[in-house]
């Protein structure tokens, strides 16, 4: 029986991840597709009881929210297992998986469910990361936005190392998109067989 599949697709925020995400959860068909992000409103009503600013670089949120975030969406990930072979989270993961013990826990946790860990990291040039937070023009960027070279220094655009499951999905422009779109699912399934989804 082939080993299940959690994929996590890391990278710090505006280098691609959802497009990258959805666009692969399609191409490898009956994946089940997560977003840390759709936690989003419920973190916000907690903002809103403690009376405090919808702020997620603020201490409060990293004292409060984020950690929960993050096991919330790996719980559900980890039920999902469950009822299907492959589960994909679209989350940064900005600590974890520069964490060997974090990642041994994982590692060991899913294979108790017949499962195994794959890291995607998608690669975009930092100047195609500003370009493209100031073209969604998102609330939660406009900290990073108006201090980008104080945010860019709390960032590593540089892939994690020593994680033998990693595939590093180049995406600085179409052209590299199209050409990693195809690697990452061989990457997964082994096969060079999926959909042109776009």
């Amino acid at each position: 029986m082939d080993k299940k599949k959690l994929i996590l697709v890391t990278s710090p925020p505006a280098c691609g991840k959802t497009f990258i995400s959805k666009n692969l959860a399609k191409a490898l068909n009956n994946c089940v597709y997560l977003d840390k992000d759709d936690l989003i409103v419920l973190s916000n009503q907690v903002f809103k009881v403690a009376g405090e600013p919808e702020d997620r670089s603020s201490d409060f949120f990293h004292k409060w929210l984020r950690d929960a975030e993050y096991l919330a969406i790996l719980e559900i990930a980890m039920d999902a297992l469950n009822y299907n072979d492959t589960v994909l989270i679209n989350a940064p993961f900005k600590h974890e998986i520069r964490s060997p013990e974090w990642m041994a826990d994982m590692r060991k946790k899913l294979a108790e469910k017949n499962a195994e860990l794959c890291v995607i990291w998608v690669h975009t040039d930092v100047e195609v990361v500003h370009q493209r937070m100031v073209k969604r023009n998102s609330e939660r960027d406009t900290w990073k936005i108006q201090h980008w070279d104080e945010y860019v220094a709390t960032q590593s655009y540089d892939a994690p190392e020593g994680i033998p499951e990693l595939f590093i999905f180049e995406n600085s422009s179409e052209d590299d998109f199209e050409k990693s779109i195809g690697k990452a699912v061989k990457h997964i399934r082994g096969s060079e067989e999926y959909g042109h989804i776009r």
